[in-house]
């Protein structure tokens, strides 16, 4: 019978109970005068009449007083072996009081250690606030496990709470037990949830599986052949009802799972085989990020979360969860997966696989898990108050960096890619402060012989070239001018945007003015003004400056920047600039041209997260 088997299963759960510590006192924290008063079945361990359960009967008379301490000081189990000891003194010395045998009670009292708490038993849970943060106030225990749980029904509902919270558990930590997990949902259920407490034996019979006391021993014998064959009728009309339903619930089912599986099958023959990613299981990421748990969420915005994982190898990963679930979603998602991961460069994000999943509980889910990037975005460093700053060769090498892997997206592959996102939060830093460009969402691919793309406007107010903003014509150039933004960005430590005062120009506009003055040191971060080579520092700004300029035709390749920033080649005069692109002007015509709603206003905080593109 169902009852009987979950009945077996708590009985068994209380055959290990607790780890962990928290305070050094040998003295036992608990009262156990409940044993004399609490309506167990003693006969279970009498020398006339020993019964197997005795010792599980034992074990969950114990479990009434550890959910007991639990209840008073939000603590699991007990502190210390001394005091684990000093426990199972006082248990026995009170079991010996009802006449039980001592040599009973240290046959199956014998394992203190099982008693004491240990940080590894069920992912690091120690505490009730542990518990909060891992499985939260409103689970289905809290719902489950409340009033009166001496009815059969009630009962089968906490129970069946209890086995799936454990489940949960055991998927946060792989070296979590079911057994170990599971004794914690017991304890918290009868201490936490239940408002008669551990102690009232509704609770304790059915959370923590003691064997209770006949009301009416007299007819006990006399009356089991009826008490049972009742029950065999009762569940076997039960059992008669429930497999039609069961059916009904399977048929249902397998028709949604071939619909998600449909979805899932659809997005995949959309990405080209062999692109040298892997498809991922959704387990696998679930069991990375510990059930993508808040406590490893890196970075959050409007399209997604990213959350840092750990793979089964060691490896650190960023996982992004894409939050949009219309169909402009997954053709992002599908460009990004495709294009990313066909290409490898030392410049590049390199993307590790991806993830599709649907069903009825969750409905899409779609993942992109990239390498974990430990030192963020540029964007941290150069704007981020509270980061070291950074200096004058890693801001050099950083632009030479960028410049590298965008010469490879427009010619070492074909046909070419345009990123057409290029901004400070989408240049990631790895362990040796090399920049890697991120986030290829918006990418789009050149075909052969093509001059330009006319596409809808997306990207990032302030980092758009005007005649991709203004026109829709996407060329190698538009990202050439986002590059250029960038290394004025990081020479001057300076947002795209200042808006400081009433005009807010853009920082092309400032750092020309300041050039044209003959003013340029005025444009360098303060930081570093005494760091580098004048002349050096000068070419950069010059080269930005040039690649930033309004006029398509007057930029150079990132080919010819790359020269020019390493020195190759001769920077041309710099022309002169049409009247400053005005933040009010700029804006006025955004708000009244449908080509800029893919476009995002606020520059600072468009980054989905420090580790991982948007």
């Amino acid at each position: 019978m169902k009852l009987i088997s979950y009945m077996f299963l708590f009985i068994c759960f209380c055959h290990c109970l607790f780890p962990f510590s928290y305070a050094l006192n040998s003295s036992c924290p608990i009262n156990f005068d409940y044993i004399e008063t609490c309506k167990w079945d003693t006969s279970l361990c009498t020398e006339e009449s020993l019964e197997k359960s005795c010792c599980q009967t034992l074990r969950s008379l114990f479990g009434i007083g550890l959910a007991q301490h639990l209840k008073e000081t939000s603590m699991f189990y007990l502190p210390n072996e001394d005091s684990a000891l000093s426990c199972t003194s006082a248990f026995k010395a009170k079991l010996s009081s009802l006449s039980i045998s001592q040599s009973f009670v240290s046959e199956c009292m014998n394992g203190t250690n099982d008693f004491v708490v240990k940080p590894s038993s069920c992912g690091g849970i120690v505490s009730i606030k542990d518990w909060m943060e891992k499985v939260g106030p409103n689970s289905l225990l809290d719902s489950s496990c409340t009033g009166d749980l001496g009815g059969l029904t009630r009962c089968s509902l906490c129970v069946d709470a209890g086995l799936k919270v454990n489940t949960y558990l055991v998927s946060l930590n792989p070296n979590s037990t079911n057994a170990k997990c599971f004794y914690f949902t017991a304890l918290y259920a009868a201490a936490m949830v239940n408002e008669f407490g551990p102690e009232d034996p509704r609770t304790a019979g059915c959370v923590l599986a003691l064997p209770l006391a006949n009301k009416a021993r007299r007819s006990h014998h006399s009356n089991r052949e009826l008490v049972f064959g009742f029950l065999g009728a009762f569940f076997g009309i039960l059992g008669a009802i429930g497999c039609v339903i069961l059916y009904m619930k399977w048929d249902k089912k397998r028709k949604q799972d071939a619909l998600h599986q449909g979805y899932v099958t659809s997005v995949k023959s959309q990405i080209l085989p062999n692109t040298g990613a892997k498809w991922f299981q959704i387990g696998e990421l679930e069991q990375a990020t510990k059930g993508f748990s808040q406590r490893n969420l890196i970075g959050q915005g409007g399209s997604g979360s990213v959350y840092k994982g750990t793979l089964s190898d060691g490896t650190l990963i960023a996982v992004k969860k894409i939050l949009d679930m219309d169909s402009k979603g997954d053709e992002e998602f599908i460009n990004e997966a495709e294009i990313i991961s066909k290409i490898r460069h030392r410049n590049l994000l390199p993307l590790r696989g991806f993830c599709v999943t649907s069903d009825n509980l969750n409905g899409k889910g779609r993942y992109l898990v990239y390498d974990f990037m430990p030192n963020g975005s540029l964007a941290d460093h150069l704007f981020n108050v509270a980061m070291k700053r950074l200096s004058w060769p890693q801001r050099k090498n950083i632009i030479l960096d960028v410049a590298k892997g965008l010469a490879y997206l427009h010619y070492g592959i074909k046909p070419s890619i345009y990123h057409r996102d290029i901004k400070a939060t989408n240049i990631l830093l790895d362990t040796d402060m090399k920049a890697r460009v991120a986030d290829f969402g918006l990418a789009k691919q050149s075909k052969e012989g093509q001059t330009h793309l006319t596409t809808r406007v997306a990207g990032t107010y302030g980092y758009l070239a005007p005649e991709y903003a203004l026109y829709g014509q996407l060329t190698e150039k538009s990202d050439v001018y986002s590059f250029g933004i960038v290394i004025l960005e990081i020479m001057s430590g300076r947002r795209v945007l200042d808006a400081s005062n009433s005009s807010a120009l853009l920082i092309t506009d400032w750092a020309w003015t300041m050039v044209k003055s003959r003013n340029v040191e005025g444009v360098f971060d303060g930081s570093i003004r005494e760091e580098g080579p004048k002349k050096v520092m000068e070419r950069f700004i010059h080269v930005g400056i040039l690649c930033a300029h309004v006029m398509v035709a007057l930029r150079p390749t990132i080919e010819d920047a790359l020269r020019m920033l390493e020195g190759d080649i001769d920077i041309p005069r710099l022309p002169d600039r049409p009247l400053p692109l005005g933040f009010e002007s700029f804006e006025s015509y955004s708000l009244h041209s449908d080509r800029f709603r893919d476009i995002s206003i606020n520059s600072s905080s468009n980054s989905l997260s420090r580790y991982i593109p948007k």
